[in-house]
């Protein structure tokens, strides 16, 4: 029995090592989709603080801001004012400005957005699902959605200053 007892760890080992590496291979290049310009932003239904639901389809027709942040994230805190700011003057143009917080608890998101003054609607992807389909890889992430549904452009990272986001604006406006 001791003769085998050496030869049954190392297949016990090599099994392990193979699955782990497996496991962590799958996690680490798991292809989730890239989105570019032209493509169509993937649908959505997300409850905001107060608990409404918001399906994507509420914004067909109209050009949207789609912006994914997070409180544990310095740029995207420092980008909310410039997004309000922007949104303010805007919205009776009829841009939509979304914020899709990432995970974060209900009364984390509410106070943030009530400490900056972020009165668009600031929905919660608690499961993380909403961020899996847009394929994020880092905070924040921004898309500009032509009226038409197409993404102009999709700015990551940050934070965005005020011109910046006037610009990308003044895109989807214009955009034919």
């Amino acid at each position: 029995m001791k003769k085998h007892r050496k030869t049954i760890q190392y297949i016990v080992l090599a099994f392990v090592l193979l699955i782990g590496g497996y496991a962590v291979g799958n996690s680490l290049f798991a292809s989730s989709p890239v989105l570019k310009a032209g493509d169509k932003p993937p649908a959505f239904k997300l409850a905001d603080t107060a608990g409404n639901v918001h399906d994507s389809s509420e914004y067909r027709g109209k050009p949207v801001i789609i912006n994914f942040w997070g409180t544990f994230c310095p740029p995207c805190r420092d980008e909310m004012p410039a997004l309000q700011n922007v949104y303010d003057k805007w919205k009776d143009k009829g841009v939509q400005l979304i914020g899709i917080n990432l995970s974060e608890d209900k009364l984390t998101a509410e106070s943030f957005a009530r400490q900056v003054g972020a009165e668009f609607p600031i929905l919660l992807d608690r499961n993380r699902q909403t961020e899996k389909k847009f394929g994020l890889k880092q905070y924040p992430t921004t898309f500009f959605v032509r009226a038409d549904g197409t993404i102009e452009e999709i700015l990551i990272g940050g934070p965005l200053t005020e011109e910046q986001i006037e610009g990308h604006i003044e895109k989807i406006m214009n955009a034919k």
